[in-house]
């Protein structure tokens, strides 16, 4: 026994303490937000579902930081071909839900693939940026358009299968911010940017549909979009209300009227932002902010500090992952950006979510425990 203690608190020593505590934080916070939210038709299982979520993230936290980054990395081939085969999966075993066909049920459990596949996405696209940069080939033709191949594999399946652009996007954001963060030279950025300006055309009138094209301009002219604000401008507008209604202080945990009448869409999940807002205030809101912000500036503080290329790279991909998902979370909730579906991390429920993030955070926290070379330390 003493030597498992003596053991366990090297390993505490050594992994990233401060990055889990923040982590555990916000699955505390989110679980009774959940559970507030949860209130309004008296069935808590989802609330028992996220925290045994949670735990099986731990777990998988711990067994990821004690694995070498390098040994994963190296298996991306096959990394790759089961992210692809789980998100291919879909097409035969994908239920519907919200207009996307992004999950596979079974025995009363849901899995969403896309959620799932980020982490091999990012440290099999870390791999593959790392291997042409070591050949400073990074901003040479062929290697771009073979990363560019290999992130519009993903997001070209993801759309296609599943109709889910959001989770989609998300794997676009964090292409573009590894690309970024390994030296992607300004000429090639500055090219896409053009190309993406000539493009944007016929992305709005042929890629995207009437639904995406409206939830996109609802931001901006939502009187002239809906109207009546009881279309496709309704979530948001009650997300809005809710907040608004919060104050500085918020009206109590389980307080919330809104909340307790169900009257927020996914109020459990896509705007728990807004339960928040409605039950802590706008003092609450900054906390959950902060909190995510925190997470993300110690991930980025990892990578800056890894030895190799690789452990970089993967740290400013799962950092991409959070701000991305949570800048647009918190935007639909109060009205910046279109409602496309993404959830909180940490605090909206999610299985697949939950397992995913501590999954990413136990790699980084792995990230941090390799020791650096001599001439790194002098």
């Amino acid at each position: 026994m003493k030597r498992f203690l003596s053991a366990f608190g090297g390993y505490l020593r050594r992994s990233d303490t401060f990055l889990l505590v923040l982590c555990l934080i916000c699955t505390a916070f989110g679980s009774v937000l959940i559970a507030s939210a949860l209130r309004s038709d008296g069935n808590m299982r989802p609330l028992y579902v996220q925290i045994g979520a949670a735990v099986l993230g731990l777990v998988l936290y711990f067994l990821f930081s004690l694995v070498d980054i390098d040994l994963i990395a190296d298996k991306w081939r096959l990394l790759t071909f089961l992210g692809l085969a789980l998100i291919l999966s879909l097409r035969w075993l994908g239920t519907a839900q919200g207009g996307n066909r992004a999950w596979i049920r079974f025995a009363g459990i849901g899995i969403q693939p896309a959620e799932l596949v980020k982490v091999v996405f990012i440290v099999s696209l870390a791999h593959l940026i790392t291997h042409f940069a070591d050949e400073e080939r990074l901003n040479s033709p062929l290697p771009l358009a073979a990363l560019f191949l290999y992130a519009g594999v993903f997001f070209g399946l993801i759309v296609a299968v599943s109709g889910d652009t959001g989770s989609a996007l998300v794997y676009l954001f964090i292409f573009v911010v590894m690309l970024y963060a390994a030296g992607l030279s300004v000429w090639w950025i500055l090219g896409a940017v053009g190309v993406l300006l000539l493009t944007v055309p016929y992305i709005w009138y042929y890629f995207l549909n009437d639904n995406y094209r409206n939830r996109i301009l609802a931001t901006f002219i939502p009187a002239e979009i809906d109207p009546t604000g009881q279309g496709i401008t309704w979530q948001t507008r009650l997300a809005k209300a809710a907040i608004a209604s919060g104050g500085v202080l918020g009206q109590g945990l389980f307080h919330g009227p809104q909340t307790a009448t169900g009257d927020l869409p996914l109020q459990s999940s896509d705007f728990i932002f807004a339960v928040a807002g409605e039950e802590t205030g706008i003092l609450g809101c900054l906390l959950i902010v902060a909190l995510l912000t925190c997470i993300i500036v110690r991930v980025v503080q990892v990578g800056l500090r890894s030895k190799s290329r690789l452990g970089a790279l993967t740290c400013m991909g799962v950092a991409a992952m959070v701000a991305v998902q949570t800048l647009e979370n918190v935007g639909m909730c109060i009205g910046i950006a279109p409602v496309i579906g993404l959830t909180l991390p940490f605090f909206s429920y999610g299985g697949s979510s939950i397992v995913t993030l501590y999954a990413a955070m136990g790699i980084v926290s792995g990230i941090k425990m390799k020791p650096k070379p001599t001439m790194f330390l002098r």
